[in-house]
């Protein structure tokens, strides 16, 4: 559920509203949010540049309704005006709802009638710093350890690539992972005991796949395959996070976008990969985070994102693509984060390549399987 209001309607006017949030979301008054920041709603017109993160909001105000999302438009909202309903989820409703947009505030009258739509740039929220590569190094580490306070009983979900490993190195948080591959759990052991550290592993088959598949389909509420084929893995890490007692967990989404992590970066020149860091940076929202929260939401377990801080993320876009993809002979992608972690931890943990979630676990094969069967 996480965030889910509706109003009892009489002659064309809300009568009584009915709220309530789930955690990790929260209500606090007339405040429905999943939001880290504190909320001052004197600054309700501009939310999205006075809150410095992900968010999402309804604020049932004396006039009028407000609905508002962040810029990434990292965690759901969904309305109809003419029932005043409002989630975070699209099942509730029944029929189609409206989205609330990244960068958006909204105001709805008590009718139902839309009384104003404001949307904010993503230059205005992100207006990149102006440092030097050494500088930038220094306040990537400095931030990523300053998150460590938000994270109270949280474990970090390890897959043994430089974003999580360096996550695992600077914070310490017990680390947990799931795989259906038996190379990737012995990888994951070993990286761990590299790092002083101990890790719980879940082992998965073809038949825990096919058991959670309908969960994971209705929360992240999409059929697409790729987008499946990543979300059970990340489904049954927070499951088994939470199995363990854990309210809390740490994920490395977004150093890919941030610093050149995806294969396909490698054959853009450094023109086309500036555009397409920027691209895929503002769409992270839509085809990442919101699946990722919807799932942390279905698990009632709350979602970190460190690399994702407002500040970090000004850091990464004020640092120049050569750093990012490194091109001297062979190609290195997130060059610059692996030359932060390798001063946390092991060089070979930090210079590893990794692939990606739905490979590494053997889940699209498995998948691929249960979907014929």
């Amino acid at each position: 559920m996480s965030i889910y209001a509706f109003a009892e309607m009489e002659k064309g006017k809300a009568k009584r509203i009915y709220a309530s949030a789930k955690y990790p979301s929260r209500q606090i008054g007339n405040v429905l949010a999943d939001c880290d920041d504190e909320i001052n709603l004197k600054y309700a017109d501009e939310l999205p540049l006075k809150i410095q993160g992900c968010y999402a909001l309804v604020a049932f105000r004396p006039s009028h309704i407000l609905l508002s999302r962040d810029v990434l438009a990292g965690k759901p909202l969904y309305f109809d005006n003419s029932t005043l309903t409002f989630s975070s989820f699209k099942h509730y409703f029944e029929e189609e709802p409206l989205e609330v947009l990244g960068w958006e505030v909204i105001k709805i009258s008590y009718e139902g009638e839309v009384l104003e739509r404001k949307r904010f740039g993503f230059d205005e929220v992100f207006k990149p710093a102006e440092i030097e590569g050494e500088e930038a190094k220094e306040k990537i580490l400095r931030l990523l350890e300053s998150y460590r306070s938000k994270i109270k009983n949280g474990c970090v979900a390890f897959s043994g690539g430089v974003d999580s490993s360096l996550l695992a190195g600077l914070y310490d948080l017990p680390l947990v992972t799931v795989t259906a591959s038996k190379e990737e759990k012995e990888w994951v052991k070993e990286c761990a005991g590299k790092l002083g550290r101990e890790i719980e592993i879940y082992e998965f088959d073809e038949s825990v796949v096919k058991e959670v598949l309908p969960d994971v389909t209705k929360a992240i509420e999409m059929q697409d395959k790729l987008q499946v084929s990543i979300a059970v893995p990340i489904y049954l890490c927070m499951r088994f996070a939470k199995s363990l007692g854990f309210s809390e967990i740490v994920f490395g989404q977004g150093a890919d976008e941030l610093f050149g992590g995806y294969k396909r970066y490698e054959d853009m020149d450094y023109r086309e990969l500036e555009f397409e860091l920027r691209k895929d940076l503002m769409e992270i929202g839509e085809k990442n985070l919101v699946r990722d929260n919807k799932i942390a939401y279905a698990n009632e377990i709350k979602l970190h994102t460190p690399y994702l801080q407002w500040d970090l993320i000004r850091v990464a876009l004020s640092i120049p693509v050569e750093l990012k993809v490194k091109r001297n002979g062979d190609v290195v992608r997130k060059f610059i984060l692996r030359e932060v972690a390798k001063e946390v931890i092991p060089r070979e943990i930090a210079y590893r390549d990794k692939k990606a979630i739905q490979y590494s676990t053997k889940t699209a094969k498995m998948l691929r399987k249960v979907l014929k069967d």
